[in-house]
């Protein structure tokens, strides 16, 4: 499409499309989830899929509302205060939450070594504002690990 400029100069000039040129198919992503971590593919200490990841949250989340409805009558708080005092309770103890053991996972900070207190607090709390868990890198990471220098992995 041309336009002719207001001045009264006879140049014309092509005008493009507004909207930004597509952008070249781009090879950095890795072959596979944890390679830049340093992680295996597959086995021990690979990254914990989403698969699994899913399961041990249904998992957490069904003894959550289980002594929710026991002990509290199925408050909605309660049931999120469970499950945030499960996650951080186990991860400190065990390394994973009882949804993470039952699908054979745990939760280690990078490079490796304790987890401690503090690690598995702060991503409990991320964790229960839903939004930081659901947004992830291409590790497989989500935004309450990466804050804290976690990665759950497989054992």
């Amino acid at each position: 499409m041309l336009r002719v400029l207001p001045q009264g100069i006879d140049r014309l000039i092509p005008m493009s499309s507004s909207a930004p040129p597509p952008l070249p198919p781009s090879d950095d992503r890795p072959p596979y989830p944890g390679h830049d971590l340093g992680l295996p593919e597959s086995g021990p200490r690979s990254i914990g899929r989403f698969g699994r990841r899913l399961i041990a949250l249904v998992i957490d989340w069904g003894i959550a509302v289980l002594v929710s409805v026991l002990f509290f009558h199925y408050n909605s708080l309660a049931t999120l205060g469970v499950f945030a005092l499960m996650q951080m309770l186990f991860i400190i103890t065990l390394g994973g939450s009882l949804g993470h053991i039952a699908c054979r996972m745990r939760v280690v900070p990078l490079p490796t070594g304790y987890i401690g207190v503090w690690r598995p607090i702060v991503r409990t709390i991320l964790l229960c504002l839903v939004i930081p868990a659901v947004i992830y890198d291409r590790d497989q990471r989500g935004l309450h690990d990466r804050a804290v220098g976690a990665v759950l992995v497989r054992i």
